[in-house]
């Protein structure tokens, strides 16, 4: 367990300046150490629309892979994530000038652990309803087991913790 002044201190995260260009380099830093760890020939792309490019040596795919990342302060760990029409269309765009399939990483840290979850373009339209040109990635327990349970999204995760820390 963790002592009292921790747990105070993790309640009041205060985050740098430069935190959400820090967490989006970080989840594809992390997803490309994952694929590459799991037989993935990939590289991190400089390019509009996609950010990973990997070869899946389960199925030979050519995956354009965008992340979408998320640092979450407690609280508000169940917050959707908003994956935004232009975004799925840059993917597209991108995907189809590398000869690949577009793909989706979604990376998001829930109280102690981070849950990175990979999904076709295609499954990812299938599973949400589109409005306001805005696909909502949902982040309840209710969703959670959904895209548990569902073999064509590929999860893993990080449990964190922390032994010692400044007050």
């Amino acid at each position: 367990m963790f002592p009292i002044s921790i747990l105070k201190n993790m309640a009041q995260i205060n985050k740098s300046s430069r935190h959400s260009k820090i967490t989006g380099d970080f989840a594809e830093h992390l997803v490309l150490y994952w694929l590459s760890k799991h037989g993935f020939e990939c590289a991190r792309v400089d390019h509009t629309g996609i950010d990973l490019i990997a070869r899946n040596p389960h199925t030979d795919e050519l995956m354009g892979i965008s992340v979408k990342s998320r640092s979450r302060n407690p609280g508000t760990e169940t917050t959707s994530i908003s994956i935004h029409d232009k975004d799925i269309k840059k993917a597209l765009a991108a995907s189809k000038s590398f000869k690949c399939d577009a793909y989706f990483a979604i990376a998001a840290d829930i109280k102690d652990k981070i849950i990175v979850f990979i999904l076709s373009v295609q499954k990812l339209r299938k599973i949400f309803s589109k409005s306001r040109k805005t696909y909502t990635w949902k982040m309840t327990e209710k969703y959670l087991g959904h895209y548990y349970s569902d073999p064509e999204i590929k999860i893993f995760e990080f449990n964190t913790r922390i032994h010692s820390w400044w007050t």
